[in-house]
């Protein structure tokens, strides 16, 4: 006999999933997440290391469609569940945020861009494998006026489904769910069965101190110029730790987050990883160290960290595919460099034992293209509520994948995943980018 709804964990499905944002905030609020779609190769290894029990389909969400997407998940199902009843086929939420460079205040706006429609591709695959519930992230930008037309076509078709639909009136800034980070983003979500209460803030803001508290200073290994690993033994705890920080206990691993629902990860605690250092310029780093915290250095316009407050919206740059723009980091808030993939990773609450593609541009830009997990975990928390489920907590211990993985370039990880070659980013010179 197979498991009831409410006695089995609510089960996800991630598209335009990148590196797992949206999938690490699900499974932590109670979520198993089957499937996950990213036409990516590179983040689409990224998210196989980090979730081996997810299914992760390589292809275009608009060349797919409900036949394809829940077989995935039933291939996730049985990842998840070795032996024992079979999948009922259920879908409990399809989360997911379409890239957004269409709408960004960032940057260049075009409100004909064609990557505005994967909103509308998002929507599609909603109606037609109807989950109980989804969730949909986007950047502020959407609720533009000119934007109106498009956001009501989208709207129109999944109140049509039968969802009732929160979140689309205002921007939640991530910073207010215990995100060290200020990042204001769209969360619409939208439930078959009751309306989603809306995302209420935590109340506490994180600081750059308390997210760094606990993290060794790669500063002092000359070897992380060459490498991207070393073993924390190796080097002293940063000027700035402050070991009684939930937040970076929490990331760390030192002390389990009461509320994080997620299976346990198997990891190697006493490695620092995803933590190789830029190089820069003698005179660069003169103008850094004239640089006070939470200023800008006027030359390369990098935002000084401030230890005090949180930092300011991390932001990926455009892929291969758009001409590989490298957005500007923060600078870190002590040292006369710019932050590491590590040190990002948690001003965007990724734990400690989740890691990203070794080179450091494909680092930051997994980082900056993803939805902080804290984010994503409040918003599950909202529709696992309105679903009226009481996730349990994941008990068996998961071993994260290969670790060749996250060193896989471009091409050999659209042959690990069989990925089409009309389906992944193609290269694009700057020129014809802009």
């Amino acid at each position: 006999m197979g498991l009831t709804r409410s006695r089995r964990r609510p089960v996800a499905i991630d598209l335009f999933a990148g590196v797992g944002g949206l999938s690490l905030g699900f499974e932590q609020a109670g979520f198993d997440v089957l499937a996950a779609v990213e036409y990516d190769p590179v983040h689409a290894a990224a998210h196989q290391f980090n979730f081996p029990q997810t299914e992760v389909l390589c292809r275009d969400v608009r060349k797919i469609g409900r036949a394809e997407i829940l077989e995935t998940a039933r291939r996730g199902w049985r990842l998840h569940h070795k032996s024992g009843p079979a999948w009922d086929g259920v879908v409990d939420v399809i989360v997911g945020g379409p890239s957004c460079q269409g709408f960004s205040t960032m940057g260049h706006r075009d409100q004909h861009d064609e990557r505005n429609d994967l909103l509308l591709e998002f929507v599609r695959i909603v109606v037609e494998v109807r989950p109980r519930s989804f969730c949909l992230e986007n950047v502020p930008g959407l609720l533009q006026e000119k934007y109106s037309p498009l956001r009501e076509r989208a709207f129109s078709r999944l109140r049509s489904a039968g969802y009732r639909i929160s979140g689309f009136d205002r921007p939640v800034n991530a910073a207010h769910f215990g995100v060290p980070q200020n990042r204001k983003r769209v969360v619409v979500m939208g439930s078959l069965e009751s309306e989603v209460p809306p995302l209420t803030p935590s109340g506490h803001l994180v600081s750059v101190a308390e997210s760094f508290s606990l993290l060794p200073d790669a500063s002092e290994s000359e070897i992380l110029t060459q490498v991207d690993s070393v073993p924390c033994a190796n080097l002293p705890p940063g000027e700035w730790s402050l070991s009684d920080s939930p937040y970076a206990r929490h990331m760390a691993g030192v002390a389990k987050d009461p509320k994080d629902l997620s299976r346990p990860r198997i990891w190697d605690p006493s490695l620092l990883t995803n933590s190789r250092l830029s190089t820069h310029a003698p005179e660069s780093i003169k103008r850094f160290s004239s640089t006070p915290q939470g200023s800008v250095e006027p030359v390369s316009r990098f935002f000084r960290l401030s230890l005090t407050g949180q930092a300011r919206t991390l932001r990926a740059g455009t892929g291969r595919e758009r001409g590989a723009f490298t957005s500007p980091r923060p600078l870190h808030p002590v040292r006369n460099r710019v932050i590491t993939v590590r040190e990002a990773a948690r001003l965007h609450s990724f734990p400690d034992w989740f890691r990203f593609h070794v080179t450091s541009w494909h680092g930051h830009r997994q980082i900056g293209n993803s939805v902080p997990p804290l984010l994503a975990r409040a918003a599950a928390q909202c529709i696992a509520k309105s679903l009226g489920i009481t996730p349990s907590r994941g008990k068996a211990s998961v071993y994260l994948g290969d670790e060749e993985l996250l060193r896989l370039s471009m091409a050999e990880a659209a042959l690990l995943f069989g990925a089409r070659a009309e389906e992944i980013p193609a290269q694009r010179t700057r020129k014809a980018a802009a």
